[in-house]
């Protein structure tokens, strides 16, 4: 069954956050991250991974009485933004709250888990 994995960071932490590529501790937590990203791949249980854009560059498209309309940005001032997916293909939800659970270790931020729906979704 597919899960995707959402994972969430702290706004304000974002917000934050310049490009370095001195952050020992950023690093080694990416670097433990690809090493188990490849151990899922390994067993076949690893689909994608993706990192997120900035919400600030976002786009939310609604439905209104005039039509459809496009926004930028958020509307309200977020605590936590969606900043990373990923989809693994694992036998039930128990191994994907394992996975979630070694990701959470690594890398310190929640992770969401939601079933995708398809054949196989009970």
């Amino acid at each position: 069954m597919k899960y995707l994995l959402l994972g969430y960071t702290p706004a304000a932490a974002w917000d934050a956050a310049v490009p370095d590529n001195e952050n020992e501790e950023a690093l080694a937590a990416f670097a433990a991250y690809q090493k188990f990203e490849e151990e899922l791949r390994a067993t076949g249980e690893f689909v994608s991974s993706e990192g997120l854009g900035h919400p600030a560059v976002s786009v939310t498209v609604r439905k209104s009485a005039d039509g459809v309309t496009a926004t930028d940005g958020p509307y309200v001032e977020l605590k936590e933004v969606l900043a990373s997916f990923a989809i693994i293909d694992v036998a039930d939800q128990e191994r994907a709250v394992e996975i979630a659970g070694r990701i959470v270790q690594v890398l310190g931020e929640p992770i969401e888990i939601r079933p995708i729906m398809g054949d196989d979704f009970a």
